[in-house]
């Protein structure tokens, strides 16, 4: 046995805990002691020993065939993505080899960018620091400013967790995204202090964390609960930056011509006048065109 982290276990665990014998097409008689899958029941979906498959868990047999890592994919139902990230896992496939911690800078040329763009714009690090933002993003969320962390504001600020309406979805979001671009990466000092910090404060990201699931980030609408302008639909759009190792461009924008649009016009002129402390809608101006909607 050996002491090197056991990846490819740890996701055949926590994935078959996630599958139902109803959904396996698996009798259900009862007297089970743990949600999902047994592994036996695992193995002969899968056409496999289950003492094999016991040893893919137990992570005494860590190079089992592609062949067989399709086989348990479409047992636990796994998507595409998902499946690319079970292949990943098998031992003895060659991985980059990475000295000191991951260095993310942002070109001078992105932040002149950003200063620019008439959206909500930031640039977020592998593991969702704010490394650059324009005022609009910072209307948007106080959060989304440099030296933040959208993991942890997401999870642990109630301020951030009233913003976004749809939390659950939000957050699920994030935890697959960071499971994917982890992988099996997870040496990373960075990454460690990170997870302990949100494993020991939050049990919403424990139980996404345990469910292992991995998947990126697209583009879509986000709706907001503003505490100037109101609800808020926007679409989440995150590009890759070239010449750069892990820091995306993410920018939030409103269908043009919509309320929404006109919303952010609002909060873009909120960042030219100073918050009124007493009621934090910014100025009067504001706060009459508000209500005049």
């Amino acid at each position: 046995m050996t002491d090197k982290p056991n990846h490819l276990g740890e996701y055949l665990r926590a994935r078959r805990a996630l599958v139902s014998p109803e959904q396996a097409g698996v009798p259900d008689l009862g007297g089970r002691r743990v949600p999902g899958l047994r592994r036996e029941e695992v193995a002969t979906l899968a056409g496999i020993s289950a003492d094999y498959y016991l040893r893919l868990e137990r992570g005494s047999d860590r190079n089992p065939s592609a062949q067989v890592l399709e086989s348990l994919a479409r047992v636990l139902r796994l998507d595409d993505e998902s499946t690319t990230h079970l292949l990943s896992l098998v031992a003895g496939r060659p991985r980059p080899t990475r000295r000191g911690p991951r260095s993310e800078t942002v070109p001078a040329s992105m932040v002149e960018l950003l200063a620019t763009l008439p959206h909500p714009a930031f640039v977020e690090g592998r593991y969702f620091d704010i490394l650059a933002a324009n005022p609009l993003a910072s209307a948007l969320s106080p959060r989304l400013s440099v030296g933040g962390n959208q993991l942890l504001d997401v999870f642990l600020d109630p301020a951030e967790k009233a913003l976004h309406l749809d939390w659950d979805g939000t957050t699920e979001c994030y935890i697959a995204s960071l499971r994917r671009a982890v992988g099996v990466e997870t040496d990373d000092r960075r990454f460690i202090e990170l997870v302990g910090e949100l494993s020991l404060a939050s049990p919403r990201f424990r139980a996404l964390w345990n469910r292992h699931d991995v998947r990126a980030q697209r583009g879509g609408p986000i709706r907001f609960d503003h505490p100037q302008i109101g609800e808020l639909r926007l679409s989440r759009e995150r590009l890759e930056i070239s010449g750069t190792d892990g820091p995306h461009l993410v920018l939030y924008h409103a269908r043009l011509g919509s309320a929404d649009a006109d919303k952010l016009v609002l909060l873009a002129s909120s960042t030219l006048t100073p918050t009124d402390p007493t009621t934090g809608t910014g100025s009067p101006e504001m706060r009459r065109r508000l209500c005049d909607r």
